[in-house]
């Protein structure tokens, strides 16, 4: 049975081609975003030299990221704008327009994907799961990151049952996801899927100017979440990552 996605695409092109005036999406720092990277690299598990697509690249930080550390790598994102920085700014690496839930790659015809904070903006994710799963070859891995609703800092910022709850600077499907749930959707898919946890990636902008002030404040507990075994579920960002069999 195929899956319709409720997700408005014009809504979700037209807030990311909004930060095209900023010139690029980057909300973490230098540092944060290559600990990140390296993560996803050790998930994912690639051999040197593995195409690898970046899905929901934004204007190609970690697309970069990745093709420096050897592996060729497509950057794909729904934002045209966007897309366009990314061309400029890294004219070595190729990047797409385009839908994850409908993926301009023939199947079996990647080594590894990158999903790049894209999951939680997505309703329903099985489609966009049933895509990557097509476009792997046998053998290949998948490694997604989103902000984790176990972390009481992206429930209350950003889940819509928080009292707090911000909806500046997000998309109307945008929260934060369960592990378990998107763990789920993957292994349905028919990937076998494990599930890791990482914080201490440090904020240098979030759009609320009203919030931008706890940054600091944010970053050092974050940073002490992330030494603490027991607080593993909790901590900021949940990577999801699996095979195909």
């Amino acid at each position: 049975m195929s899956v319709i996605s409720s997700q408005d695409k014009h809504k979700e092109i037209a807030f990311f081609d909004s930060h095209a005036a900023e010139s690029a999406y980057d909300v973490f720092t230098p540092e944060s975003n290559l600990r990140l990277i390296n993560a996803c690299i050790r998930l994912m598990k690639p051999e040197r030299g593995a195409r690898v697509v970046d899905l929901g690249c934004g204007s190609g930080v970690f697309s970069d990221l990745l093709q420096s550390a050897g592996y060729p790598c497509i950057g794909l994102d729904i934002s045209p704008k966007l897309i366009a920085i990314g061309r400029r700014k890294y004219p070595n690496i190729e990047f797409v327009e385009g839908d994850v839930e409908h993926l301009p790659f023939p199947d079996a015809s990647i080594d590894a994907v990158l999903l790049s904070g894209l999951i939680h903006h997505l309703p329903e994710s099985s489609r966009c799961a049933a895509e990557v799963f097509r476009v792997l070859r046998p053998g290949g891995r998948f490694v997604a990151f989103d902000p984790n609703r176990m972390n009481p800092f992206m429930w209350l910022y950003r889940d819509r049952s928080s009292p707090f709850y911000s909806s500046v600077g997000v998309t109307e499907n945008e929260r934060p996801i369960l592990a378990r749930e998107r763990a789920d959707v993957f292994r349905q898919a028919g990937f076998t899927v494990g599930t890791e946890y990482l914080s201490n990636l440090r904020y240098r902008y979030v759009a609320s100017a009203k919030v931008r002030w706890l940054l600091p404040i944010y970053n050092a507990i974050d940073g002490i979440l992330a030494r603490l075994p027991f607080a593993k579920p909790f901590r900021a960002f949940v990577l999801t990552y699996g095979e195909k069999n």
